[in-house]
């Protein structure tokens, strides 16, 4: 630990924590980039280095582009990354009250309450946490994902028929590809690009940023009713800290189990978190119409994922996300063998990630802070400049992921799509957790059968699983309840 924080602290550390947060802070604000290519793009310019400082970089550029995402889902409802979808369900309607500060100051709050606190759980119980995580099957990760497609139900708009056909649509949409059962390709059409199915970031990437560029060209000539905004700094006090530390807490406590679970990731999270704080307000109408309770959620919850899913990467080797098996490759390119072993034979690897991670989440706060000012005019440049601009972000994002421009249709295809189903009031989210969470279910489920020779009898033997049932079942239910009791309201998650 002494030779972790004298590395950290040397100007050398310091430097690259501060170049790393501010890169991954730039590219996680631009639709189309994430933070995932940044770190792959940097991991070979590592080699030969010293691998404390090699991760030092990595770890803290990932921190800064979780939360970089959080300032075009704020202004321009274009989340900059996967994880920041959510904060557009109330930031973006608050920056379109004239209070853009008042969201970003929330959201810079709720990142750094919700690293700190995910980093405590990655000091402290890494091994007994991680130690947890191995008991679970894949009947258990079976479960688990299906109490979260049940959120389908919670996060539609007014009609549960349109969430619940938006949903099934994103799972519908996921199974193009090779089959996890089977490993026989499915619904190709003869189409060789379709063997890999379609992949996440295209398919985010059209169904946000592409489908609001349409919405944009369209009354690109009508009068903007963007508000201006006030370079003031960040519009936060101690008030607010003290009226949402109990819905930080627990966001970020949410956030962090859910990151601990590998392959469920930060979008994930955010979604969970934010469905709990809706559920449990005493105003659950106001949220998706700019309410800080949603804004609070939604980033602390993105952020407290990272100290949760790095725990399973250091004391387990076992990536949770696209991320995390990126950062996996960097400690085997430094010949780091991740898991137990990595405790007893290189713990100053393991403390100083931890390290990083700390100090990459102050370094976040201050940038975010001090270039608050010039991050906030981005929703002030004309939009006949800004669309060409973020269009080719957009195309870039996409065709660099696999070097195929089957990509780049893919992106402009589901950016067609999502403007045909905000256009019918068929709301977006179900779409994206289906198809998120649809192989999942798949492939955990064929694991399942195949180990128990096509039995579905331990799913309700298992006590986490039978566990994880009962809590869908009970979050079936409860919703019908409210809606049959007297002075029920039907008020939609997200704003349509």
């Amino acid at each position: 630990m002494q030779e972790a924080i004298q590395l950290l602290f040397t100007p050398t550390g310091l430097f690259l924590i501060l170049l790393g947060t501010s890169l991954g802070v730039f590219v996680g604000a631009i639709p189309g980039l994430t933070g995932t290519m940044l770190i792959a793009l940097v991991l070979p310019l590592t080699y030969g280095a010293n691998p404390q400082y090699a991760l030092t970089l990595l770890i803290s550029i990932y921190v800064g582009a979780i939360s970089g995402g959080m300032v075009t889902a704020t202004l321009l409802r274009m989340p900059g990354t996967p994880a920041s979808i959510v904060t557009t369900f109330d930031g973006y309607p608050m920056a379109q009250k004239g209070q853009p500060e008042k969201a970003l100051g929330l959201a810079v709050m709720a990142s750094f309450v919700g690293g700190v606190i995910s980093w405590g759980f990655l000091a402290l119980l890494a091994k007994p946490i991680a130690t947890l995580s191995t008991k679970f099957g894949p009947f258990e990760y079976f479960t688990l994902v299906l109490m979260a497609l049940v959120l389908i139900a919670s996060i539609g708009g007014k009609s549960l028929s349109k969430s619940l056909l938006s949903g099934f649509l994103g799972i519908l949409l996921s199974m193009p590809g090779i089959a996890a059962a089977t490993g026989q390709s499915r619904l190709t059409f003869g189409i060789n690009a379709l063997n890999d199915g379609f992949k996440l970031l295209p398919v985010l990437i059209g169904l946000f940023a592409i489908n609001q560029i349409f919405r944009d060209i369209i009354n690109l000539k009508k009068k903007s009713q963007t508000k201006e905004i006030e370079t003031k700094g960040l519009s936060l006090n101690l008030a607010d800290f003290r009226r949402q530390g109990f819905n930080m807490i627990r966001s970020s406590v949410i956030g962090t189990w859910i990151g601990l679970l590998p392959g469920i990731g930060a979008n994930i999270g955010s979604v969970a978190a934010y469905t709990v704080a809706k559920n449990s307000s005493k105003t659950p109408e106001k949220f998706g119409t700019g309410h800080d309770e949603g804004v609070v959620s939604a980033e602390a919850a993105n952020n407290a994922t990272i100290g949760g899913a790095l725990i399973p990467l250091v004391a387990m080797g076992l990536p949770g996300s696209v991320v995390e098996a990126v950062l996996l490759g960097a400690l085997v390119v430094h010949g780091l063998q991740p898991g137990p072993r990595l405790f007893g034979e290189h713990p100053e690897i393991v403390y100083t990630i931890m390290g990083a991670m700390f100090m990459a989440n102050i370094a976040m706060a201050m940038i975010m802070g001090f270039s608050m000012r010039w991050l906030a005019r981005i929703s002030r440049i004309p939009g006949s400049y800004l669309l060409p601009v973020i269009l080719v972000f957009c195309v870039i994002g996409s065709f660099a992921l696999s070097n195929r421009i089957f990509d780049v249709w893919v992106m402009v295809a589901f950016g067609g799509l999502g403007f045909f189903l905000e256009s019918k009031k068929i709301p977006l989210a179900p779409f994206v957790i289906g198809f998120v969470l649809g192989p999942i279910a798949e492939d955990n489920l064929s694991a399942g059968l195949m180990a128990t020779n096509g039995s579905w009898f331990p799913i309700v033997t298992r006590p986490i699983s039978i566990a994880f049932l009962a809590v869908s079942l009970a979050m079936l239910i409860l919703p019908m309840l409210k809606k049959k009791g007297p002075g029920s309201n039907n008020e939609p998650l997200v704003s349509e």
